[in-house]
C-alpha cells in the first residue's frame, strides 16, 4: 500500500483537514478547482533573476498552501520556512505577491504568511531541500544519510528516503532507500507527513520522496472536523506499533 497511497490523501477527511476549503455550484466548481492549481503553481514556480542571471526561485521553502473561498475574498494562506524573506522589507513582497494574484486571478486577494516551526519534521521542505543538494552535485548517500538524522534529532518516529533515477550519473536508472525508525503507513492514527521533489540534473530528472512519521495525532487536533466519531475515534485502546 505504501507504493500506491499518497498517506495524507489517505487520511483527509479522517484525521486530516482539506488544503482548499469552500463549496461552490456544481458549474462553478471545475473553474475554481483550475483556479486553486493557478495560485499554487504561480507561488511556487514564480523565478527571479539571480546575480548570476540564471533563474532563482522567488519563493523558496514553502511546505504548503492552504485555500479558503468567502463571497468577498480569497484567503491564501502559505506555510514558509522562511516567512521573512516572504514578507520582505515592511511587507513589500507580501503586498507585490498579493497583487500578483489578484490580477492573475481577478478577484480580491487577502494574504496570510505562517511560519512552519520545525522545518526539519515537514517532508515537503526535506525533499525539496535533499533536491536542491542533488543539483549542486551532492553524494546521494550522504545527503539522504543527513537528512535522516536530523529529522531523528527533532524527534520524528521515522523516516524513509527514496530516490529514484540515473543516481551517481549512471547509464540505468534504479532506486534507492532509506529508512530509520517506524512508518506505519497502513495506521490512521500515525502522523505520516510526505513530500515529493524532482531533481533536475545534467543526466536527467531524479524523483524524490519523503515519508516522515511526526508521530500520533492528540485529541486536541482539529484535522478532519467532518470526519465521522465511527471512522476517527479519538480514545485508542491501544498503541499501534509496526
Amino acid at each position: 500500500m505504501g507504493q500506491k497511497v499518497n498517506p495524507v490523501a489517505f487520511r483527509v477527511g479522517v484525521m486530516e483537514g482539506w488544503k482548499s476549503r469552500w463549496y461552490a455550484p456544481k458549474k462553478e466548481f471545475s473553474v475554481l478547482l483550475v483556479e486553486d492549481k493557478k495560485i499554487r503553481d504561480f507561488i511556487k514556480k514564480h523565478t527571479d533573476k539571480g546575480p548570476d542571471g540564471k533563474d532563482t526561485l522567488s519563493f523558496p521553502g514553502v511546505a504548503k498552501i492552504e485555500i479558503e473561498r468567502t463571497r468577498d475574498e480569497v484567503r491564501v494562506i502559505i506555510w514558509s520556512a522562511d516567512p521573512g524573506s516572504m514578507i520582505g522589507r515592511k511587507g513589500g513582497r507580501r503586498e507585490e505577491l498579493q497583487a500578483e494574484l489578484q490580477l492573475l486571478t481577478g478577484r480580491r486577494i487577502n494574504l496570510r504568511i505562517e511560519e512552519v516551526k520545525n522545518p526539519e519534521l515537514v517532508a515537503q521542505l526535506v525533499a525539496e531541500d535533499i533536491s536542491d543538494q542533488l543539483v549542486r552535485r551532492a553524494s546521494f548517500r550522504r545527503v539522504m544519510k543527513h537528512a535522516m538524522a536530523k529529522a531523528m534529532e527533532k524527534g520524528a518516529k521515522g523516516v524513509k528516503i527514496q530516490l529514484s533515477g540515473r543516481l551517481g550519473g549512471a547509464e540505468m536508472a534504479r532506486t534507492e532507500k532509506q529508512s530509520q525508525g517506524s512508518i506505519p503507513l497502513s495506521t490512521l492514527r500515525a502522523k505520516i507527513d510526505y513530500g515529493f521533489k524532482e531533481a533536475k540534473i545534467a543526466q536527467g530528472h531524479i524523483g524524490v520522496q519523503v515519508w516522515i512519521n511526526q508521530g500520533e495525532y492528540s485529541e486536541d487536533d482539529n484535522n478532519g472536523q467532518n470526519a465521522e466519531k465511527s471512522q476517527a475515534p479519538k480514545n485508542t485502546k491501544r498503541a499501534y506499533k509496526r
